[in-house]
């Protein structure tokens, strides 16, 4: 891969936090969480929680998880059937057709077959009684009154025995599966009205800056609030209910509002933006203080994202729990993908995305203690690093498939890398 300008810029900015970085003399900051240390600590969190459950139409279960199990309420099929369009044949042929009407799927039963006697049948119609088999319409032949069959007709061929795909009370998904669109074809066929599932975690949205415009162009200090359009479509991909998206103030009123959410908002989780670190409006912390939250994360060793966190809020059994997401774009991007995701497909009861390795193109330059996420393409064999990868920027993240996880000092072309998929180009929920 070529290096370009921005490479050795970017090689620059890693020396210069090698140098100056207050981590670099204590070995790193023991206040903050190794990387996927963090990230079992949200699974965890999410994992602890005991989950809701409701029953609801088939269709509104779609991307929630099975409370109950999904058992046969009857025989699939229910009826022999046939499977293709052709005829119903008794005994060896030739056999003679049957005057009158076709056999069709969804008709009253026909009536049995004699021994040698042939009729036209449907594919999905209930095959005769005494049928010997279903021969295809291409495999047969029609002269007149009688039927011959052009190649070898097996006992039983293209019929669809009763139960052969499951009997009454068989098991046909435990408990957790995830309801996509195959599932709920297979509730269907198999009688269910309804679905008895885990809700999506409800989520609300808490953007805090008083530097933030809503339209029209950055001016005089002042920036696009690039996070509120995307938080919310990327939790809903991530299978939250996103109960609304408001902004608030660096003042004190401000603070306030973020006190007044933390204690009483209805959400399984509050994710906010912003306010994690230690400045002189950062008032994520001295909020949790005051409400008597229990931080689970307080800070990662990640670049970008390093000040991102995780408390859980209230009476450990209600389940609620604050994400603090970095203020800046792709720094929050890391907080979704190191917390926030692992946390609410756990609080969903969704199994986590199974970890997987590509092998990356060219050498990726390292922070010196800390792990970083870097946005990269995926190829057919290789993961290839974009640039604009820096903490505000959200442009390489925008030409992203994944982000891959690159190791303290960086790695080599060719060296194996942790991938974690992006919603859009690992198919999310089915929202």
């Amino acid at each position: 891969m070529t290096r370009t300008d921005a490479d050795g810029d970017l090689d620059e900015a890693l020396a210069l936090v090698s140098r100056t970085s207050p981590n670099t003399a204590e070995g790193g900051d023991r206040r903050a969480t190794p990387w996927l240390r963090a990230r079992e600590n949200a699974v965890r969190a999410g994992s602890g929680v005991r989950g809701r459950t409701h029953r609801v139409p088939l269709a509104d279960g779609l991307g929630e998880v099975l409370a109950a199990p999904l058992d046969a309420l009857g025989d699939l099929p229910s009826f022999d059937t046939s499977a293709m369009d052709g005829w119903a044949v008794a005994g060896p042929g030739p056999w003679t057709v049957r005057p009158g009407g076709d056999v069709l799927a969804g008709a009253e039963p026909p009536a049995p077959l004699a021994d040698g006697e042939a009729v036209r049948i449907a594919t999905g119609a209930r095959v005769p009684a005494d049928t010997t088999a279903v021969i295809r319409s291409e495999h047969a032949r029609e002269t007149g009154s009688q039927l011959h069959a052009r190649r070898t007709v097996n006992t039983g061929q293209d019929i669809r025995p009763r139960g052969q795909e499951c009997r009454s009370g068989d098991l046909l998904l435990p408990v957790g599966s995830l309801v996509t669109p195959a599932v709920l074809g297979l509730a269907a066929a198999a009688g269910y009205d309804e679905l008895v599932t885990r809700p999506r975690p409800r989520v609300e949205i808490l953007v805090l800056g008083d530097e933030l415009l809503t339209e029209g162009l950055p001016h005089d200090g002042l920036i696009r609030d690039a996070l509120s359009p995307m938080l919310g479509p990327w939790l809903a991909r991530a299978g939250a209910e996103v109960i609304g998206t408001r902004r608030l103030g660096d003042d004190p009123a401000g603070a306030e509002a973020l006190l007044r959410a933390v204690t009483s908002s209805t959400a399984d989780v509050i994710v906010t933006t912003g306010g994690t670190a230690s400045g002189p409006v950062d008032h994520v912390h001295p909020v949790l203080e005051r409400a008597g939250a229990e931080l689970l994360v307080d800070g990662v060793t990640v670049r970008p994202g390093h000040p991102m966190l995780l408390a859980r809020l209230g009476d450990p059994a209600d389940g609620r729990h604050l994400v603090g997401l970095p203020g800046n774009p792709l720094a929050a991007v890391s907080g979704l993908l190191t917390l926030g995701e692992p946390l609410l497909r756990a609080l969903a009861g969704r199994r986590q995305r199974p970890r997987y390795t590509v092998p990356v193109e060219g050498d990726v330059p390292g922070h010196p203690h800390d792990t970083r996420l870097v946005p990269v393409l995926l190829t057919d064999e290789h993961a290839v690093p974009l640039r604009y990868n820096g903490p505000a920027m959200l442009r390489g993240v925008a030409a992203a498939d994944a982000l891959a996880v690159v190791p303290a000092h960086g790695a080599r072309s060719g060296q194996e890398l942790e991938i974690l998929d992006l919603p859009w180009a690992s198919g999310g929920c089915f929202t």
